[in-house]
């Protein structure tokens, strides 16, 4: 079986999935998925696709589009991440479906207030897409700021689980 390294983090099956927003290509480390990403394909070929992981990920990731799935109960592995970053996805895994948080509400639960800037960097290397929702993070103004993936495909996230 194939093995690939990603920032020190053994990766032991990847897969895509074709969702209404693209490709998302998912990789799994022996403790849980590690990578949800759209329309990237750092990750190739893929390989050990059968991986219990990637099929529940991919399960899981067809019930959201569909309306059918909420949250998400996948095992994920975040040790490519530093402390601090561990804990933003921590606070963000806490942010209710259909609903959003500001990154200085975040970095208030983190008792930081100053770190609103930190939380942002530490949403934009989330690399669990949708799965640890970094798009439920928005400015304080109530406007959609930041998004790896892109602002409309942000504001696609955001109203497909408003529009449920």
């Amino acid at each position: 079986m194939a093995l690939a390294i990603k920032n020190k983090v053994a990766i032991v099956g990847s897969t895509t999935l074709s969702t209404p927003l693209g490709t998302a290509t998912i990789a799994t480390t022996s403790k849980g998925i590690c990578k949800v990403a759209l329309n990237e394909a750092t990750i190739s070929p893929s390989f050990n696709e059968n991986h219990p992981y990637l099929q529940q990920c991919k399960t899981e990731l067809e019930e959201y589009f569909a309306h059918k799935r909420t949250n998400f109960d996948v095992p994920i592995d975040v040790s490519f991440g530093t402390p601090f970053m561990q804990q933003v996805w921590e606070q963000l895994l806490a942010i209710p479906y259909a609903q959003t948080s500001t990154y200085g509400t975040v970095a208030k639960r983190l008792k930081n207030d100053k770190a609103m800037r930190a939380v942002g960097m530490a949403c934009g290397r989330n690399e669990l897409w949708i799965v640890v929702p970094c798009h439920r993070v928005i400015g304080s103004s109530g406007k959609l700021t930041g998004y790896a993936g892109g602002l409309a495909i942000k504001e696609w996230l955001l109203t497909h689980e408003i529009n449920k």
